[in-house]
């Protein structure tokens, strides 16, 4: 890291989609109580819509971006190189002593590898989490970030370990917590006073929700299909809300689920819904089904049962210690578990240093080092 005796540390902070946006709110908050570091804020476009960004900005009261890439979607390769090539205007316009990129999205390896072809160091937030699924697009970019970062604050010791294996240098590595649990117990009570409950027509405790996105399961209209066969069979025993990510309603259509599931009687389907909002809904759910990282690692602070649709996670810890069970994607496996959770929801318990003091850790760790 640079040295500068007499001026604050310019950082880059990078955020582009709406993981990054919940686990950024809490280092933005975290950079008020220094005058060591002056914080920059790009948001990359990656997650271009209102919903998606706006209302994040606005829940989380993260202060405006200080640039907007507005780079929207595309292919992979199409939006990592547009995202690359937008980037690098700024960096040699801003010059900054250091980038802080957070998790796995496309924004997160584009801003990186631009930072550090430039020769400026790179910090990776919520480095060394690992499926070992290749074909999931943000294990690519997690393997790669953490390749060419030069600080790696890490959420749980699996990510520690990870990296260890890797041949990462372990002075560069930091076991500090999870920012994405900072943020949830920052505004937990704000969405607590949300109306989200009343405006669907719900009382805790009676409902489950569940939330599509993975490619390998909205993709692939098999797969899909069977899943849809799965809720088919929940929602007779317990209502099911289901916020729809775009990619979701978009493989719905196509592969002509969508009217199935919106003549289920006891399915709810709504817009994609605020960061409040939806920490309201989830923390009152019976149980929670998903194939989301994050939602795997907010249930387990909430204590709600959570059924990961997926063969494989990267934050195993929520499975050793939390209320995440992987579950697959086969309709028997997922109507199993849901029905053992509601016969014996599962016990958890808090995993180490999230606590809410994440983002602290790290500042100070930069700050440290100036």
């Amino acid at each position: 890291m640079p040295t500068r005796r007499n001026a604050p540390l310019t950082v880059v902070n990078v955020v582009g989609a709406r993981p990054n946006f919940v686990k950024i709110a809490s280092l933005m908050a975290a950079y008020r109580v220094t005058d060591a570091i002056e914080p920059v804020l790009v948001h990359t476009g990656q997650h271009y819509d209102q919903t998606m960004s706006d209302a994040f900005f606005r829940d989380l009261a993260i202060p405006a971006p200080d640039v907007n890439l507005g780079v929207g979607s595309g292919s992979h390769a199409v939006q990592t190189a547009e995202i690359m090539k937008a980037f690098e205007t700024v960096m040699i316009e801003r010059q900054p002593d250091a980038v802080l990129v957070v998790g796995d999205v496309n924004s997160t390896v584009a801003c990186g590898l631009v930072a550090v072809k430039l020769g400026t160091p790179v910090i990776h937030v919520e480095a060394g989490l690992r499926s070992g699924d290749r074909s999931m697009p943000e294990e690519i970019n997690r393997v790669l970030t953490d390749a060419l970062s030069d600080l790696l604050f890490c959420t749980e010791q699996a990510g520690v370990d990870n990296l260890a294996r890797e041949g990462i240098d372990p002075d560069k590595v930091f076991l500090v917590g999870n920012v994405m649990v900072d943020t949830l117990l920052a505004h937990r009570q704000r969405a607590e006073e949300s109306s989200v409950l009343d405006d669907l027509g719900l009382a805790a405790g009676t409902y489950g929700a569940l939330t599509l996105h993975r490619p390998s399961n909205v993709d692939d209209s098999t797969i899909l299909a069977g899943v849809v066969d799965a809720v088919a069979e929940i929602q007779d025993v317990l209502r099911l809300v289901i916020p729809l990510h775009p990619r979701l309603a978009a493989a719905l259509a196509t592969a002509g689920l969508a009217e199935r599931l919106n003549a289920m009687p006891g399915v709810r389907t709504t817009p994609p819904l605020g960061y409040l909002d939806f920490l309201k809904l989830m923390a009152e759910a019976k149980v929670v089904l998903t194939d989301s990282g994050g939602i795997q690692e907010e249930t387990t602070i909430l204590g709600v049962p959570c059924l990961t649709l997926r063969d494989n996670t990267e934050r195993p810890v929520t499975v050793e210690l939390g209320t995440n069970r992987l579950v697959g994607r086969q309709p028997a496996r997922i109507l199993s578990a849901f029905h053992d959770v509601l016969a014996k929801p599962p016990g958890g318990s808090i995993p180490p240093l999230w606590d809410g003091k994440t983002a602290e850790r790290i500042v100070e760790t930069l700050a440290a080092m100036l």
